[in-house]
């Protein structure tokens, strides 16, 4: 767990306080639970569309047939073939492998590409010691060094040493912000070495921060009902007090309270935006619709600026919640009972500023000119539980939507179960004629002349029952009626109707296991063009998640920190970018391609614009390997390197003490030595034979190459 510092979030000027008496603030609250209200009302009437189409994807999910499918009474099979529910839960499978390839939250912090501050003339360039040497005076030299010009970084040189060598171009550097922290192996490392430091940190922090919140399950649970109805929704950041464990020193448990900030999974069925908006940048308003318990409303009242004597009230008037016709469906039409819940309607959005001020909230100097401002207001059983100015800055609606697919003219997206909605209607009526037929035709119809029978008989069929016939003109009694098979053929629009489901989906039963793949696809580069092709429409999946989702949650977070954190090396010229796409490459392809560029990199003449340090961590990235445990930054490189060589001296000094040919170091023959065998220990030539001090070596045959 990271160490969490305190923050505060609210003034008490921009919140409406707690109050004994409620009669104070009957007036405003007549004005503001009404105008929230209505507001909550026009976005459930909206999207009532939305929720029928969730429902089928849902009925389709589970294998359900809704009260619009109509059975004739020669239909007898009810089966229902859930192809949806495979081809979600594997959509649903691949996203979050993408997403979590690399087994952290795919988000990242990174130094702007030109940092504030940063001039051009000390960017490292590899052509630029020539160009000064060409264009400045000499009294102003390269403080860099090139080779050969003998003024090439020593061992143990510091920053100080640079800043010696500058010299009149010192001055440069004088632009730059906080320059310190660790020396780098060019001047381009040392120049951005703070906003590394503070990318680094800051990254870090929002890490843990994620942690802290479990936003990893929460994630999971939004890609899912991406997949399923086709919007995700994620919120956050927002403050909460969370309780951690302490025991002071007597062994009494005393427990600290912090305010941190939280992200959570919010299910598409509580969400209530602006019905007007198409995203989340253009809404006005979102509408959080929770189901709570009386604990938790109580529990509230530990949270800052809620209104303890309000929630009481609230409480007091007796659980309200009930449920909308959608619930009904979701809960497989259980028995209508009680429900033991309160509803509890949490409004984020525009307020007009005179409901503000009639409610008790000042409005700070800087603000007063605007006529409607950011909200964050709670209501429960007509009572206005909690009413605070945005805290946060800017002010955003803590709310995120990614759609699964765009909508172009509307908020919600569509899903892949809507996608096959059709074809999966199709694949169910084909195999309930194939079952019906199968079971029609696998059975004989009866005939019966019941005038060649003796009256009276039990006319049931069964093996072994015999009819008693009487007497009279001969001629058969009993007649079997059989009927052709064509289950085959049903089977076959079965399989067309599944080539569809693949088509609309843009997601083919290959990728999710299908067997009896033909020509191509049965070698392994055909499987592997295949699979490219399947990831094509997941890249626009995820591509969502990362611009409607990851980085407004990560931005969010970032403001966050840079609001409330004081720690000064957090701050810094940032930006926060999402790495959903960046695994959607096979690992093994990607590492197989990295290493291939790293082998090009390797020659000497292209060696200078080659990132090394990025590679080796791509490289670990791709082998599932977490890089900062696995590799070394620049400064922890640099003494890795001095210490190889330590290692490699003596090695190399005991290999020429034993007669190895250093132009051969693998003593296998090579150059200009001979060919000949290499001699067995106690053999004339053996280097490890014990020899005198005036021993002398063996004598070649005149005009012959050495056989040692």
């Amino acid at each position: 767990m990271s160490d969490i510092d305190e923050i505060f979030i609210e003034d008490d000027s921009i919140a409406l306080e707690d109050t004994e008496n409620s009669d104070v603030e009957d007036y405003g609250a007549s004005k503001i639970i009404p105008f929230i209200m209505e507001r909550y009302k026009r976005s459930e009437d909206y999207r009532e569309q939305d929720e029928q189409r969730w429902l089928k994807s849902y009925r389709n999910y589970r294998g359900l047939y809704g009260s619009d499918v109509q059975f004739t009474e020669a239909e007898k099979s009810r089966v229902f073939i859930k192809v949806t529910k495979t081809k979600t839960l594997a959509a649903y499978g691949q996203m979050i492998d993408v997403l979590f390839a690399n087994n952290r939250f795919p988000l990242s912090v990174d130094p702007t590409e030109l940092p504030d501050g940063v001039v051009a003339d000390v960017s490292f360039d590899p052509k630029e010691p020539e160009q000064l040497r060409k264009n400045i005076k000499d009294e102003i030299v390269s403080p860099y060094g090139y080779k050969g010009d003998g003024k090439e970084w020593v061992k143990g040189a510091t920053e100080k040493t640079l800043m010696e060598s500058l010299g009149p171009l010192k001055e440069k550097l004088e632009d730059i912000d906080n320059l310190k922290g660790t020396t780098g192996l060019t001047p381009s490392a040392i120049t951005f070495s703070p906003a590394m430091i503070a990318a680094k940190k800051m990254q870090k922090k929002i890490h843990d921060q994620l942690d802290e919140s479990s936003a990893g399950k929460h994630l999971r649970s939004t890609v899912f009902e991406m997949a399923l109805f086709g919007t995700g929704v994620m919120k956050g950041p927002f403050a909460v007090d969370k309780e951690y464990a302490n025991w002071n020193e007597d062994g009494e448990y005393s427990p600290m309270i912090k305010t941190v900030p939280q992200v959570s999974h919010v299910s598409v069925w509580n969400f209530y935006p602006d019905p007007d908006a198409s995203n989340m940048d253009e809404a006005q308003f979102v509408i959080e619709r929770h189901k709570l318990s009386r604990t938790q409303l109580r529990a509230l009242k530990k949270r800052p600026y809620f209104r303890a004597s309000l929630i009481d009230e609230a409480i007091g008037y007796g659980e309200d919640y009930t449920r909308k016709d959608w619930e009904h469906d979701l809960a497989d039409f259980a028995p209508e009972h009680g429900i033991d819940r309160f509803e509890v309607l949490e409004y984020w959005g525009m307020v007009d500023v005179e409901l503000l001020e009639e409610q008790g909230v000042d409005i700070p100097s800087e603000l007063s000119g605007f006529d409607e401002l950011q909200a964050n207001v709670w209501i429960c059983n007509g009572k206005l539980l909690r009413m605070v100015l945005n805290p946060f800055k800017p002010a955003k609606i803590p709310y995120h939507a990614s759609p699964y697919e765009l909508n172009p003219y509307g908020f919600f997206g569509v899903g892949l179960a809507e996608n096959m909605d059709d074809t999966q209607t199709l694949m169910n009526g084909f195999m309930r004629m194939a079952v019906d037929n199968a079971v029609l035709s696998g059975n004989l119809l009866i005939e019966v002349d019941e005038t060649n029978l003796v009256p009276g008989q039990d006319l049931s069929v069964y093996p072994g029952k015999v009819f008693r016939r009487q007497g009279g003109a001969p001629g058969q009694a009993v007649f079997g009626t059989k009927f052709p098979n064509v289950a085959g053929e049903n089977l076959q629009l079965f399989d067309k109707a599944r080539v569809l489901a693949d088509e609309s989906t843009g997601f083919p039963s290959f990728a999710h296991g299908q067997t009896g793949v033909s020509g191509v696809g049965r070698t392994a580069s055909g499987i592997s063009m295949l699979m490219g092709a399947a990831q094509g429409g997941i890249k626009t999946v995820i591509k969502n998640i990362d611009d409607y989702l990851l980085r407004p949650l990560g931005e969010g977070l970032f403001s966050f920190n840079m609001q409330f954190s004081y720690d000064p090396e957090l701050r810094g010229d940032l930006e926060v970018k999402a790495r959903g796409t960046e695994s959607l490459m096979a690992n093994e392809v990607r590492s197989q391609r990295l290493m291939q560029f790293l082998q090009v990199a390797s020659n000497p003449s292209l060696a200078p614009y080659a990132k090394f340090q990025y590679i080796i961590r791509e490289i670990a990235k791709s082998m599932e390997l977490d890089p900062d445990k696995v590799t070394n930054n620049m400064d922890e490189a640099a003494i890795q390197a001095e210490l190889m060589k330590g290692f490699a001296a003596p090695a190399q000094e005991q290999q020429q003490q034993q007669g190895a040919n250093p132009l051969d170091p693998t003593g296998v023959g090579g150059g200009n030595i001979g060919t000949g065998q290499v001699p067995m220990p106690q053999e004339q030539g053996f280097s490890g034979n014990e020899q005198g001090p005036t021993a002398q070596p063996p004598q070649a045959n005149a005009g012959q190459p050495p056989t040692g």
